[in-house]
């Protein structure tokens, strides 16, 4: 399995980050793509893992991980994510007992305030009657599968969405059980409420058809 992490300016929490990845359970490689990190990011990520550069932006990013990869199985995972126990052996064991081509994770916030649980249960329910690949769901693909695909288009915004979209035309997608903890950071800045909206209000225009450049600025600048 190779896991693919995009980058950009990310020093004082890569360390962190890479240490918690150089923990998990299983056979894996791990290779860290930098976007043109200014503050000593890929510096301090060779200690852990194997750095290669990459056009700054995420689906060109991961793009770049995934032709430098070996492994049979690419899981991407953003910096502010974390991975279960057990998540790497979940993805292997799910992949090689069906014919899923791939899939994701559950998602939970890393605030555990009452308000923030109550937003995770709506997402993952509206994930689970809905579907949708969110990249801090930590999306994880047969690696012929995505190469076949084209990879993740050259988009600002929306690029895993729209993956996981072609990757369901591809084959059986699974969801699985166990959740990856996502940074809150997000919604502890810009208010649950107006990150709620914003949130769907984004899909929505997506799905509706809205260039992707258009929502990057509505989402802001982020990455």
């Amino acid at each position: 399995m190779s896991i693919v992490l995009p980058v950009l300016n990310e020093a004082l929490t890569i360390a962190k980050m890479l240490e918690h990845v150089c923990s998990l359970e299983g056979e894996y490689e791990v290779i860290v793509v930098d976007g043109g990190s200014t503050d000593g990011t890929d510096s301090v990520a060779r200690r852990y893992a194997r750095v290669v550069q990459g056009p700054r932006g995420r689906a060109r990013q991961m793009n770049c991980g995934a032709a430098a990869s070996e492994g049979k199985i690419l899981l991407f995972l953003h910096a502010d994510t974390r991975l279960p126990p057990g998540a790497l052996i979940g993805i292997e064991r799910a992949l090689s007992s069906s014919t899923a081509v791939g899939g994701r994770f559950k998602v939970r916030l890393s605030n555990p305030g009452w308000t923030f649980r109550i937003v995770t249960h709506a997402i993952n329910l509206r994930d689970h009657l809905f579907g949708g690949f969110t990249g801090d769901r930590a999306i994880f693909v047969r690696a012929d599968v995505f190469r076949a695909l084209g990879g993740y288009w050259d988009m600002p915004l929306m690029e895993d969405l729209e993956f996981g979209r072609r990757m369901s035309t591809a084959g059986p997608v699974v969801r699985l059980p166990l959740s990856a903890v996502t940074s809150a950071r997000r919604w502890e800045k810009d208010g649950m409420v107006k990150t709620v909206l914003r949130m769907w209000l984004l899909r929505f225009l997506f799905f509706l058809g809205v260039h992707p450049a258009r929502l990057k600025k509505l989402y802001g600048e982020t990455r």
